[in-house]
């Protein structure tokens, strides 16, 4: 059973609350839920007070951003971010960080959040990367439970031409039956990390746990990898998400093969045209917004492309989700 919500990390109106998880060959196994919930408004309506948001992370991440949350809580939405199982919070002494062999593994840690959570109210699905590509997969998996899905820079294509990804897929299926903890060249030169960095604003400064966030990205195991490949695999054959989806881009993507001022405003993760034509096979109902001079976390870029993030973002939902 879950335990008692605390103070979390974050410290101000935050708090967690660790969900008890099905054990694994590693021991011990917990997802962590942090919420910030809506102040009180006597005098007026808010257009999403019926509204809960689920947030879900990233790949060699975990939640930190206040002002996302605050963004939905001035909606009046309860916000709700997961650490999933060995990621951040949930990370436990011994376990292989982030390590699952199956993206569905997550429907457990999701269950769990939703049950703490508890229903009656819409549901709005929010993850970023990885988790915008472990959400998608869920709420396909799950149709009725959400009532939209956002999503921040998701992972739905590898980094890759299409016939690259195709030519070594079976190539890693075949290691990760055999030897799914191998674990691949480190290619992550540090300079994602490095153009947060330069586009910190300190009039909104964001504080990170570089334990629970490395500037450069944890261990990539080979059974993990091919779970994120399976998990494209459906994405290109198309998916059936039956609300509205918000997909947030940066405009552009840039190399990360050596270091440049262009890195401080595009997409150095991912190959955003890719997951632009991806995205259109989620479901019937998709905004692609496109913002110029984004980073791969649209809500971490600099000022502008960031003030314009929050823009798109409110106007949608207050678009798409009204009472």
């Amino acid at each position: 059973m879950a335990g008692t919500w605390i103070p979390d990390v974050l410290g101000d109106e935050f708090e967690q609350l660790t969900l008890p998880l099905d054990p694994d060959n590693e021991g011990e196994v917990v997802a962590t839920l942090v919420r910030a919930l809506p102040k009180k408004r006597w005098f007026r309506r808010r257009p999403l007070e019926d509204v809960d948001v689920l947030y879900v992370h990233g790949w060699s991440d975990y939640f930190f951003q206040k002002r996302v949350a605050r963004t939905f809580t001035e909606l009046g939405a309860r916000f709700y971010a997961l650490d999933l199982r060995k990621y951040g919070r949930s990370l436990r002494e011994g376990q292989s960080a982030g390590y699952v062999d199956d993206l569905a593994t997550y429907d457990e840690d999701i269950r769990a959040a939703l049950d703490a959570i508890g229903s009656g109210r819409r549901l709005v699905l929010f993850g970023h990367s990885t988790g915008g590509l472990v959400l998608s997969l869920w709420a396909h998996r799950n149709p009725g439970a959400a009532s939209a899905v956002i999503l921040n820079s998701p992972w739905l294509e590898l980094q890759l031409p299409k016939f690259q990804r195709e030519a070594i897929t079976p190539l890693i299926e075949m290691q990760a039956r055999r030897r799914p903890m191998d674990r691949t060249p480190q290619i992550d030169l540090g300079f994602y990390s490095r153009a947060q960095a330069a586009a910190a604003d300190p009039e909104d400064p964001i504080e990170y746990n570089f334990a629970w966030r490395p500037e450069q990205s944890m261990s990539v195991h080979i059974g993990w990898l091919s779970a994120i490949l399976r998990g494209h695999d459906q994405v290109e054959d198309g998916l059936a998400i039956d609300v509205p989806i918000l997909v947030m881009l940066s405009a552009r993507s840039a190399r990360p093969l050596r270091w440049s001022d262009d890195l401080t405003r595009a997409d150095s993760v991912l190959i955003v045209d890719d997951i632009a034509r991806a995205a259109l096979g989620l479901g019937p109902l998709v905004t692609v917004a496109r913002i110029e001079g984004a980073l791969h976390d649209v809500f971490v870029s600099r000022r502008d492309a960031r003030a314009e993030a929050y823009r798109v973002l409110t106007a949608w939902a207050e678009r798409m989700l009204p009472r």
